[in-house]
């Protein structure tokens, strides 16, 4: 077993992606865009116009930086009114923190969401579980750069070779990987196709509890 492992939140703790995905649709919706779940799954994580501009330009959109923002404030505002009362963990996430803590494993939370969403749906019961919490807003470039990851491992002061990232998008992926680090894909969002640039791919929580717990 890895002795640091780095989890996303979105999709890998909380059911939270189907929700996230709804209120960008929403916010879309305000600037005559149409999106369908999965072209918002595609870009989790990616949540900086530089990194979600292709989204917009497939629309035939360029996007300003204020546009951005704007659908950005709109996209938080539908979240939380809508949508954060029903997240929720995965069932298999709290037993299975619980016991990776027990086993001695060193737990980061790994996200882009800021500190505000954090707050609206991540349960307090858990954050005991992890020794450091990264949000989007304490980093310079969120996911897919690899800051986030490399803040992590900073934190631990962590050998690479004992690091582990828990992910479920290309962003976070491409994030894990820039940062030298194995990871771990779980397709609760995305086919396998999507997430091909992962060391392993696992496809539901179950997978995941006997690769961390058991190894390799």
């Amino acid at each position: 077993m890895k002795e640091f492992l780095f989890f996303d939140l979105d999709g890998v703790i909380l059911n939270s992606m189907k929700y996230h995905a709804e209120a960008w649709i929403l916010a879309f919706r305000e600037f005559g865009l149409t999106f369908e779940e999965e072209e918002i799954y595609l870009h989790e994580g990616a949540i900086e116009l530089e990194t979600a501009k292709s989204l917009f330009m497939n629309k035939g959109v360029n996007p300003t930086p204020e546009f951005f923002e704007k659908a950005f404030k709109l996209q938080k505002i539908f979240f939380k009114r809508k949508f954060a009362s029903l997240v929720k963990p995965y069932p298999e996430v709290p037993e299975l923190l619980r016991d990776l803590r027990e086993k001695g494993a060193k737990l980061a939370l790994v996200t882009s969401s800021s500190r505000e969403i954090l707050e609206e749906v991540f349960p307090k019961n858990l954050e005991c579980f992890f020794e450091v919490i990264i949000t989007g807003d304490l980093i310079q470039k969120r996911k897919p750069h690899p800051d986030p990851y490399l803040k992590a491992r900073e934190y631990f002061s962590a050998p690479q070779d004992m690091c582990l990232a828990i992910e479920n998008s290309p962003a976070g992926i491409l994030s894990a990987k820039r940062a030298n680090l194995y990871c771990i894909a779980i397709t609760t969002t995305l086919r396998p196709e999507h997430l091909s640039q992962a060391d392993l791919i696992l496809e539901n929580h179950s997978a995941l509890r006997n690769v961390l717990l058991n190894g390799l």
